[in-house]
């Protein structure tokens, strides 16, 4: 009597095909945290930037005192967003008592997900009674080209 041990090569390859099976569904969840990670991190920190402006800006009547390239060192954060673009503040051109949040260098799909997100404080989404998400911006462009903006304020 002769006993073989070990594996044959079909049993090898399918614990293989099983191993690449899940290291493909693995690799799907990863990009999703990611992407979910990126997405609350942006949010984060423009709830930062809105109320560190408000904060410094509370003795005014308006916001067309502030400067949007000394801000940043004011409230103690950088101006780089998560996805490599820049954050931008500013005050809007047709109401002083409002300013504006610029989110730049998104991708469409991200890009897409900040306009369609409910930014509850934002002017827009209150004038709307909630209707609104609140956002604007340009989502068309190629990767990297695509920005956001939400306005804060009366």
């Amino acid at each position: 009597m002769n006993q073989e041990s070990g594996r044959s090569m079909i049993e090898m390859l399918g614990v293989l095909a099983i191993m690449g099976v899940i290291t493909v569904g693995a690799i799907g969840m990863i990009s999703t945290a990611m992407r979910t990670q990126k997405l609350t991190a942006v949010n984060d920190q423009v709830v930062q930037m809105v109320t560190m402006v408000r904060n410094i800006h509370v003795e005014y009547d308006d916001f067309s005192n502030m400067n949007g390239t000394t801000i940043f060192g004011a409230i103690g954060m950088s101006n780089e967003n998560p996805y490599g673009g820049k954050y931008e503040l500013g005050v809007n051109p047709s109401n002083p008592r409002q300013f504006v949040v610029t989110i730049n260098g998104l991708g469409q799909s991200e890009c897409e997900a900040l306009v369609t997100k409910a930014w509850s404080d934002s002017v827009e989404y209150q004038a709307s009674n909630g209707k609104n998400g609140g956002a604007t911006g340009s989502c068309n462009g190629a990767n990297g080209t695509n920005y956001v903006q939400i306005t804060y304020g009366e």
